[in-house]
């Protein structure tokens, strides 16, 4: 299989380093393409047996799939301008937020889509990606797509393309929620007189260990914050301030604000 990415940032590079890892394709099947031609010795560093382009040099793509890694914003842009058109077999997956399928197939005049939303995650293999396709493409294709989208971690195939703009909010942005939440944590440490490192340390190791209490246990979430909270504690303390300040309702607002923006992209 070949692939070119268009568009060699963060998410682009990562999924190549997976692809690779996991010997899903040899390294000079891959064609990345970037905007930023000061970006190439950097990229060539890491990709070594690959090909390296800007886009303004690409009259052609040898590929089996096209992978569309650009920003969401920057997308009709770079479809007016592409040098190419796409050939008949040719399957194209889109990474970026909020666009939707059918505007992907009017800006490239080409009906194999599949979309998807990673995470940032999939840096370490351990993403998790929601995918929908067009109409028109087949189980093997999709198979081959979801065998792709798994070596960056996990992958869920979903019938309605509507909720990928919450799978974006949910899980696309939601590592960011957490650092968020992570970050005031570190800083209550600080604020309490604990060192900097050692907040740290605490924070970290308590957010690990909680996920995995979640992964492993029986019980739900609130079963298991109760087991935290005893009755007049240090817990139900903070908790009580949690919930006068409506913080559950606050997080929410924000990841449907995330989804609301989402749904803006498409224009």
């Amino acid at each position: 299989m070949k692939i070119a990415i268009l568009g060699a940032g963060n998410m682009g590079l990562s999924f190549s380093k997976s692809f690779l890892k996991y010997e899903l394709i040899k390294p000079e099947n891959l064609h990345l393409i970037t905007r930023n031609e000061s970006k190439i010795p950097k990229i060539s560093q890491e990709f070594p047996h690959s090909t390296i382009s800007i886009f303004d040099e690409v009259r052609e793509l040898v590929a089996d799939l096209i992978i569309i890694a650009v920003k969401p914003q920057n997308f009709q842009n770079v479809a007016e301008n592409f040098q190419f058109s796409l050939k008949e077999n040719q399957m194209v997956l889109s990474i970026m937020a909020g666009i939707k399928i059918e505007k992907i197939q009017t800006l490239l005049n080409h009906p194999l889509v599949v979309r998807a939303m990673p995470n940032s995650p999939t840096l370490l293999g351990m993403g998790i990606t929601g995918y929908t396709s067009a109409d028109g493409i087949s189980f093997s294709q999709l198979i081959n797509i979801e065998r792709l989208l798994n070596s960056t971690g996990r992958s869920v195939y979903l019938e309605n393309e509507a909720l990928l703009d919450g799978v974006t909010a949910l899980s696309g942005s939601g590592p960011a929620y957490f650092y968020y939440i992570v970050d005031a944590m570190i800083k209550a440490g600080m604020e309490m007189g604990i060192d900097e490192n050692l907040s740290k340390l605490f924070v970290k190791q308590t957010m690990l260990g909680a996920y995995h209490l979640i992964n492993n246990s029986d019980k739900n979430l609130e079963e298991l914050i109760k087991d935290v909270a005893s009755k007049g504690g240090t817990t139900e303390a903070a908790l009580k301030t949690f919930n006068e300040n409506n913080l559950k309702e606050i997080l929410k607002d924000g990841i449907l604000s995330a989804e609301k923006r989402a749904k803006e992209l498409n224009g």
